[in-house]
């Protein structure tokens, strides 16, 4: 693996904002840019959020964010995965690693897993990078959601694709 995964810390900030800076035409049309909301984010990590940051082992830079958010238990065991990638890593591979490393750990029972048994990715239809990666990991196309998000100042529709346990490679029964 090129990359590893750790959850945010305090003095990720100043990387985390110039990241997002220097990635804002990557993010404009998906998400809000907002490389002031580190702390906003540290303050939600809790029980139904949490997010991981995935590094690039050769030079430590953050490769992107990702958020398991919605996090449910008892017999629905789900969450909702979002992510950000960041220039100059975007397009590389990088994230599809650290989705992987991030998922395991969804999907792990153990002392420093989620337990899920179900994961889901939401994507704006234009955004064919991200749809072509929620593929390649593995998630299956449930269906579509009009007026899903509110982002970027508009309702946004966006394609549901899912996964779970059972069709994770080395899990499940």
């Amino acid at each position: 693996m090129r990359v590893y995964i750790r959850s945010p810390r305090p003095e990720d900030e100043g990387a985390y904002s110039a990241a997002v800076i220097r990635s804002a035409d990557h993010l404009t049309p998906w998400n809000p840019v907002e490389p002031d909301g580190f702390a906003a984010l540290l303050r939600r990590q809790g029980p139904v959020l949490r997010s991981y940051l995935i590094f690039d082992r050769a030079d430590d830079g953050l490769v992107g964010r990702v958020n398991i958010a919605n996090i449910v238990r008892a017999r629905f065991r789900n969450a909702a995965l979002g992510y950000d990638s960041y220039v100059p890593y975007a397009g590389t591979g990088r994230m599809t690693e650290g989705l992987r490393l991030i998922i395991d750990r969804c999907f792990d029972d153990g002392p420093d897993g989620i337990g899920l048994h179900r994961l889901e990715i939401n994507v704006q239809p234009e955004n064919q990078r991200s749809i072509a990666l929620a593929k390649r990991l593995g998630f299956r196309y449930e269906g579509f959601s009009p007026r899903m998000l509110f982002l970027n100042n508009a309702w946004r529709d966006h394609e549901r694709f899912a996964l779970t346990v059972e069709e994770w490679p080395g899990t499940g029964d």
